[in-house]
């Protein structure tokens, strides 16, 4: 007789376990992912991204206002992948990870707060990491953009163009 009544509670602990474990959707995906799939690569624009026709496809893109009061890092001080990746957002793309170009949830709350799909992140790879490594842009759609080395725990400002 206990066991069964131990059983749905077990049940329930096991289907909550496999939602944070593989993502789940819906509330308890949300708190426990920093992204999520709401568009594919290339489907849209990146934010602040030349359409990739066009003649500034890979020019730097007018350097946004810092409205974060976070430190800054100028574009020619990120590493060599850092601008490549920078590249890339402006020209809209084709990312090599599909995490890229995703929403970016700013739950650390460090970034300046918006609206829920205001940023989007971007890996920076890191030479000799088997994975994504911890280096990411986060671009908003108002044109500015952050790179953290620390998968989070920081931001710095990418002052472009300079």
């Amino acid at each position: 007789m206990r066991n069964r009544s131990i059983l749905p509670l077990l049940l329930s602990a096991l289907i909550m376990l496999a939602l944070v474990v593989f993502g789940g959707s819906g509330l308890l995906g949300q708190l426990t992912e920093t992204t999520t799939p709401e568009a594919t690569s290339g489907a849209t624009a990146a934010p602040g991204a030349a359409t990739p026709s066009g003649p500034a496809a890979t020019a730097p893109a007018p350097a946004a206002e810092n409205p974060s009061g976070l430190p800054s890092i100028p574009e020619s001080e990120l590493p060599p992948e850092g601008r490549r990746t920078l590249a890339l957002i402006r020209a809209g793309g084709p990312y090599r990870y599909s995490q890229d170009d995703q929403t970016f949830g700013n739950f650390e709350r460090i970034l300046p707060r918006q609206d829920r799909g205001y940023y989007r992140e971007y890996t920076v790879p890191t030479p000799g990491e088997s994975d994504r490594g911890a280096r990411r842009i986060v671009a908003g759609d108002g044109g500015d953009k952050y790179y953290t080395d620390d998968h989070y725990g920081s931001f710095k400002f990418i002052a472009e163009g300079s």
